[in-house]
């Protein structure tokens, strides 16, 4: 038999309990956690929008196209800091018992996060901005069926309707920017552009959802340090195949140096901070917040770049956001099966225990985004082979 744990206080079956009404539902929506889960969300979308901005400037200003040695650099940033913090760790966390562990669990995510990066980097010189932002929301199917797949989180309706509604907002954001006529295709290299796009979020999607398996189940600093290692190796190997001769031929000054730090600061912190909101919602919970990361560099376009503006970018975030509170206005929840737990040989949870109950400030993090709990109605029991 498989237990199902639930995200949210559910009310006993048969207990009389009525279920909330709408006025309830909509407190509850705008309750604290949330709010604030959603305000981490957006935090993250900006650090991407930062992101987007350097390496911008880097391919218009100074025609730097280079994908892998900006990667490298937040690899080199995460290994000085954490690899370097499993190293001089004792026991059970410390890197070499890691290693001994699951080493070759962590290169192969190693060299997908570092793929992940480098395809869609790589995509800006052949297809259009338009087409990678709509076809980067593939990242989300992904992350669903991976997460419902590996993870064993079951979704009800309103969760599809919330992801529906995320991926409408950034389609009217693709439409306005056809209606501008921004950022037309390359001919025929467009497909090989596209194909890109779609590889690339498709190895995101895997990389965000092992993640949160990781950060849950282990640490953070544990999931950083290994990535750390194994990226800055590969990377480093690509980087010397691939991208040694256009680094040499870059105008190197204090401006384009100042890109790079930037860049890397800003990698460094999303790589650092994404990792605590993983932990606080799920994969498909930060694939959703970060769509709004796109109408960021869009509103700092208008800006910087001189952009023409459109009712549709506005009307885009708010759907996005409204897609984001429908999501959030019901919780998951997972079923318990021991196989999850030996995909990287944790032993510290022993899923044929029964849950004890769970307070609203001690709900398991792995299978929640919101404080709402399952309806009576909902609580059925899912049964393994």
């Amino acid at each position: 038999m498989i237990s199902v744990v639930s995200s949210g206080e559910g009310a006993a079956r048969g207990t009389g309990t009525p279920a909330p009404n709408l006025s309830q539902r909509i407190r509850k929506v705008f309750s604290r956690d949330i709010l604030v889960n959603l305000a981490l969300g957006q935090v993250l979308s900006l650090l991407v929008c930062a992101i987007a901005l350097t390496s911008k400037y880097l391919a218009d200003d100074f025609h730097a196209q280079t994908p892998v040695f900006q990667s490298f650099l937040n690899y080199i940033l995460l290994f000085l800091v954490y690899t370097t913090t499993l190293a001089v760790r004792q026991g059970e966390g410390n890197m070499l018992a890691i290693l001994r562990q699951r080493w070759w669990k962590y290169m192969i995510l190693g060299v997908i996060d570092i793929e992940a990066n480098y395809l869609v980097l790589k995509a800006y010189q052949y297809t259009s901005l338009s087409t990678i932002q709509l076809l980067d929301c593939f990242v989300v199917p992904v992350v669903l069926v991976l997460s419902w797949l590996f993870l064993l989180v079951r979704y009800k309706t309103v969760h599809f309707a919330g992801v529906g509604l995320c991926l409408l907002g950034t389609g009217c954001m693709v439409g306005a920017d056809v209606l501008l006529g921004r950022q037309q295709g390359l001919g025929g290299q467009m497909l090989f552009g596209d194909l890109l796009v779609l590889g690339g979020a498709a190895l995101h999607g895997i990389s965000n959802v092992c993640e949160e398996f990781i950060v849950k189940n282990f640490n953070r600093v544990e999931f950083l340090g290994m990535i750390g290692l194994f990226g800055s190796f590969f990377s480093g190997i690509q980087l010397a195949i691939m991208e040694h001769k256009e680094l040499l031929r870059l105008p190197w000054d204090w401006q384009i140096g100042l890109l790079y730090v930037g860049f890397s600061a800003f990698m460094f912190g999303l790589y650092s901070f994404m990792p605590m909101v993983m932990k606080r919602t799920s994969a498909t919970s930060v694939s959703l917040s970060l769509l709004t990361a796109n109408l960021y560099s869009l509103f700092c376009g208008l800006l910087l770049f001189n952009y023409k503006f459109s009712g549709l970018y506005l009307l885009s975030f708010f759907i996005i956001i409204l897609g984001l509170l429908v999501y959030s206005s019901s919780s998951t929840y997972v079923v318990q099966d021991p196989r999850v737990y030996k995909q990287f040989g944790h032993t510290g949870v022993q899923p044929g225990t029964e849950p004890c109950p769970l307070s609203p400030v001690d709900l398991e993090p792995s299978v929640t985004f919101t404080s709402l709990g399952l309806e009576p109605e909902d609580e059925l029991p899912v049964r393994g082979p």
